[in-house]
């Protein structure tokens, strides 16, 4: 694990990434199953209203990190994530959209933004890529949901453009985190899937590996890591946290190491 630190608080365990710390700007974190409330393939601190947990156990995990970090859980405001591109610029009048309820969170969205104070912005995983951006000099942040098909829209790179648009940041400024998803020990993927990272990654051979006849093993943090490179981030900017979660299941959640049912991580992020 390069460029993140594990932080025991309470019971809980969650990743933050040091050159975020290191800016005192922001409050941050991606947590990890532990210590929460929830039971059985959800325990314990699942995060995510879209699997068949009890709500009343999300909304006390939710607390219950949100506490740590120091700001109210009614505050957070979520994406319904579809595995698309869209970027949402995130203002106060949005604060605790998706908090509370799947219902309230931003519609079709999978990358929020936010240049406004003491507003937290939330995004929920279990193998695809987390990522944090931050803009300490124009205080901008932001987090992008990178499965295989927003990594192959590109959605980081959208992200960082959608903050030049939206608040002037500019590429170089930025820091970045990829947080832990499914690693290529693990992620095998077919045809179909890399005929699309084809069209969307010049270096593609550089991003897989053969895992069999019509087969590969593919690497979604170095293809997202590649994605910020090309928006103008500079190498050193950008810390990837290397951590498989499939591999790691006393840690992390993983939607294809559990079959299908299992709970959900958080991204968390806000300027302070």
């Amino acid at each position: 694990m390069s460029g993140f630190t594990l932080v025991e608080q309470g019971g809980l365990k969650y990743l933050v990434i040091d050159s975020f710390q290191a800016t005192g700007l922001v409050a941050h974190a991606f947590t990890t199953r532990c210590g929460g409330v929830s039971g059985g393939d959800f325990a314990a601190l699942n995060l995510g209203f879209n699997v068949p947990d009890d709500p009343v156990h999300v909304l006390s995990n939710r607390a219950h990190i949100c506490t740590a970090l120091g700001w109210p859980a009614e505050h957070l405001v979520a994406g319904r994530q579809v595995h698309g591109d869209r970027v949402a610029v995130v203002t106060g009048g949005q604060r605790g959209r998706g908090a509370k309820s799947p219902d309230g969170a931003l519609p079709d969205t999978d990358a929020l933004i936010t240049g406004e104070r003491r507003l937290p912005l939330a995004s929920f995983y279990a193998d695809c890529v987390p990522v944090f951006l931050f803009d300490p000099v124009q205080r901008v942040i932001g987090l992008a949901h990178a499965g295989w098909k927003g990594t192959c829209l590109r959605i980081a790179e959208k992200t960082v453009h959608a903050m030049q648009s939206a608040f002037g940041t500019r590429p170089p400024d930025c820091l970045a985190g990829i947080g832990p998803s499914i690693g290529p020990c693990c992620y095998e993927v077919d045809e179909p899937v890399l005929e699309r990272l084809r069209e969307s990654f010049s270096g593609w051979p550089e991003l897989v590996r053969p895992a069999g006849p019509g087969r590969w093993y593919l690497n979604l943090q170095e293809a997202n890591r590649r994605t910020l490179l090309d928006a103008g981030l500079p190498a050193a900017a950008i810390s990837v946290a290397g951590l498989c979660t499939a591999c790691h299941p006393a840690l992390f959640f993983s939607h294809r190491g559990s079959g299908g049912r299992t709970g959900r991580m958080a991204s968390l992020l806000m300027l302070l």
